[in-house]
């Protein structure tokens, strides 16, 4: 039920406001506006007749409701009628700017090919890609991977932008896809997290099996089972480096059934490389993205 007050309404008659819709002749306006240019006359015509009521507006006391019965249904067609007039004249006040760390276009079209292999293009971070390479809480990373692949956009609170320089809890540096082959992406973890060494190595958190223990999630986007889905671990010495490589069969991850991962520490945080793929997709891109986690260094 709709209740109407009177001071409202002779606010408005002392503002000398004479919307549309408290006119005496408005049904008489609406039956006459069959389309959208129609109704913009006529606004103007129930305007002028407004107007021409000044002597009725003017006296407050002589409204009643029979004269003027200003229901819900009447003030929405009254809207109705602004609508067609400036739908088409709303201009926005700007686009939104594009994401400098995520272009979502064929890498091949900005990124260099690689020396190594010319069926790859290289991706090297830098401070300009993601909020923790600008704050400094990890080291510069690289990688190769074929040139269709395209940089997907990273939500601002998976990203760590919201908590650098002192974040607490990993988060996602990078994100690339290509439909056909699979995904990658590169997690970030603070070692205050893992261990309470300063500048530990890898070798210092513990074993392989401890360090894909406590970031399985990020490497399926639920959970993980070591002792069903932990197929192989190695180590791998890149000069003073030390790396962790890891084959998973995932079969309930989020991420894909199969994914092959590289994690590594350096400085105050330890890298984890990810790529996965579904079972459609893995008997045709297995050996690419082994080459792609194969490359991938600090």
């Amino acid at each position: 039920m709709w209740l109407y007050r009177e001071r409202p309404i002779q606010n408005l008659i002392q503002k000398q406001i004479k919307p549309p819709f408290l006119t005496h002749n408005f049904n008489q306006q609406m039956a006459s506006s069959s389309s959208s240019s129609a109704s913009v006359s006529s606004l103007s015509s129930i305007s002028s007749s407004s107007s021409s009521n000044n002597k009725l507006i003017n006296k407050p006391n002589t409204f009643s409701h029979s004269q003027f019965p200003p229901s819900r249904r009447q003030f929405l067609k009254g809207l109705s009628l602004l609508v067609p007039a400036f739908t088409t004249t709303l201009i926005p006040l700007h686009s939104p700017l594009p994401s400098l760390a995520a272009k979502e276009i064929e890498v091949g079209s900005y990124l260099p090919q690689s020396t190594s292999d010319p069926n790859f293009v290289l991706f090297q971070a830098s401070s300009k890609d993601t909020p923790a390479l600008r704050a400094g809480n990890v080291q510069p990373y690289q990688f190769v991977l074929p040139p269709t692949w395209k940089q997907l956009r990273i939500a601002n609170i998976l990203s760590g932008n919201y908590c650098q320089p002192k974040c607490a809890e990993p988060w996602i540096e990078v994100k690339f896809e290509d439909e056909k082959q699979g995904k990658i992406q590169v997690v970030a973890s603070p070692l205050i997290r893992l261990t309470n060494k300063p500048n530990a190595t890898i070798e210092d958190i513990g074993s392989p099996e401890k360090v894909i223990a406590s970031l399985g999630p990020f490497v399926t986007g639920n959970t993980l089972d070591l002792d069903e889905e932990l197929l192989e671990t190695s180590i791998e010495k890149i000069g003073d480096q030390t790396y962790y490589k890891y084959v998973l069969e995932t079969p309930f991850a989020l991420t894909g059934s199969h994914n092959i991962a590289k994690a590594t520490a350096k400085g105050n945080t330890l890298v984890l490389f990810v790529a996965s793929a579904s079972d459609k997709q893995w008997p045709s891109s297995q050996k690419t993205l082994k080459a792609i986690v194969d490359s991938f260094h600090v």
